[in-house]
């Protein structure tokens, strides 16, 4: 089989199959994979293709009252990481990749570091977290000197600066701000680890405050995510400064939440509401 046979199947999948972009999408590099790493051969350019359209999606957002009524229904941790999704605009991997020299309280903000595209950034620290996370931050200190205290500490550092500063993995500054009850052994070392909590306890938690808030919305980590653009651009934000609290790389990404503020008829009024 060749060039050909590989069009007729992937549009079987979009056009027949009804697949998502993404599905007939890993579909194709699986294929090109195969053929240009096992068989060696070249299936050329597959110019009959007819990719699955991607839908477009409103991303669901929660009202003021929502949010307030979900983060009475959360405590400790799942509160803390929950606030920072809405308050700082945070993805929930964003969150708990979080080391402790991120938070800088003097200045109000967090640094976001290797977020999505691998690049940096800089968002706000609500003033109302910042006891809260301080006192989070004295019992991490605490359970970090019991590990050392044990011949453990020692933290993944990225890249290669484990061997550029062969000290700092053991310093407080680069421990999880959120770390794990549990240590875990390295792969490639050994060396047991405390590496950061499990996403699915924070949205675990999210989904039992959700149903206790009686939210009948379908409420994620990523909905606060949504949340935070929205109300900002509510509260007469420029959306180019949203773009960059987000991290958005395109305005056109960022440019959705206007249509979630404009949803029910692009902003105009029903006739039955005279």
């Amino acid at each position: 089989m060749g060039n050909e046979e590989i069009v007729q199947f992937l549009n079987h999948l979009a056009l027949e199959r009804h697949v998502a972009a993404s599905t007939q999408n890993l579909a194709l590099c699986a294929i090109v994979f195969l053929y240009h790493e096992v068989l060696k051969k070249n299936i050329g350019e597959l110019e009959q293709l007819k990719r699955a359209k991607k839908p477009d999606h409103l991303p669901t957002v929660l009202s003021k009252s929502e949010v307030s009524q979900l983060l009475q229904h959360l405590h400790g941790i799942p509160l803390m990481v929950c606030s920072l999704l809405y308050g700082s605009g945070l993805r929930i991997s964003e969150a708990l990749r979080l080391k402790v020299h991120d938070l800088d309280f003097d200045y109000h903000q967090i640094t976001v570091r290797r977020a999505k595209g691998n690049k940096d950034r800089i968002t706000m620290m609500p003033e109302s977290l910042a006891k809260m996370l301080k006192i989070h931050i004295i019992k991490v200190k605490n359970l970090h000197n019991q590990d050392l205290a044990r011949g453990f500490g020692k933290t993944i550092l990225p890249n290669a600066l484990c061997k550029k500063y062969p000290d700092a993995s053991s310093e407080f500054g680069w421990q999880y701000l959120f770390p794990s009850r549990y240590r875990r052994p390295d792969p490639k070392t050994g060396f047991r680890h405390r590496y950061h909590i499990s996403p699915k306890n924070i949205q675990r938690a999210l989904k039992n405050a959700a149903r206790k808030a009686q939210i009948v919305k379908k409420v994620s980590p990523h909905t606060l995510r949504h949340t935070f653009a929205t109300h900002l651009l509510q509260n007469g934000y420029d959306i180019r400064i949203v773009q960059d609290l987000l991290g958005h790389k395109n305005l056109k990404t960022t440019s959705i939440y206007l249509h979630v503020l404009n949803r029910g008829g692009r902003g105009v009024k029903s006739p039955l509401d005279g």
